[in-house]
C-alpha cells in the first residue's frame, strides 16, 4: 500500500507568511529546521523544509509561534509546478495538517565519562524521540 505520511520535528525559521488564494483561501507558509546527524568532520548540518497549510486551524497554532519556537508537524510530501509550459518550475514541501508547539527535552551526551573533564559536560538542548506511527487501516 502507498502511503504519503511526514512526520517533522525542528525549529521555526522566520515568520509565518499568509498568502490569499484567488479562490478566497488561504495559504499559510513556513519553514522548519531540521538538525540532520553529525557529519564526519563533526560540523552539524541541517535542512530547510518548506510547510504550507490550508487549514485555518493548523494556520492559528503556527501564527502564534515565534522564530526558533521548537513545533512538531505532520501531513504529506507534495510537488507543486507553477509556471508556463515552457518554463515549469518544480517545487517540494510538506503540506501540513497538523501542528503543536514542542517542548524540547534537556539531555546530556550518551556517555559523558568519554568526553575530558568527566561528568562536567554542558547539557545540550534536543527533541525527544517520537514514536514510530502506527499502522493505518
Amino acid at each position: 500500500m502507498d502511503r504519503n505520511e511526514v512526520l517533522l520535528v525542528g525549529r521555526l525559521s522566520a515568520a509565518v507568511e499568509e498568502h490569499p488564494l484567488p479562490s478566497g483561501d488561504t495559504v499559510t507558509k513556513w519553514r522548519i529546521i531540521v538538525r540532520r546527524r553529525r557529519h564526519r568532520r563533526g560540523a552539524a548540518l541541517t535542512d530547510s523544509i518548506p510547510c504550507v497549510t490550508f487549514s485555518p486551524e493548523v494556520a492559528a497554532v503556527v501564527r502564534d509561534l515565534k522564530p526558533r519556537d521548537y513545533v512538531e508537524v505532520t501531513g504529506a510530501f507534495r510537488c507543486r509546478v507553477f509556471g508556463p509550459s515552457a518554463a515549469k518550475i518544480w517545487r517540494y514541501e510538506v503540506e501540513v495538517s497538523a501542528v503543536r508547539p514542542y517542548e524540547a527535552e534537556t539531555a546530556e551526551p550518551d556517555d559523558p565519562t568519554d568526553k575530558p573533564g568527566g561528568g562536567e559536560v554542558a547539557a545540550v538542548l534536543i527533541p525527544r524521540q517520537v514514536a514510530y506511527l502506527a499502522a493505518t487501516a
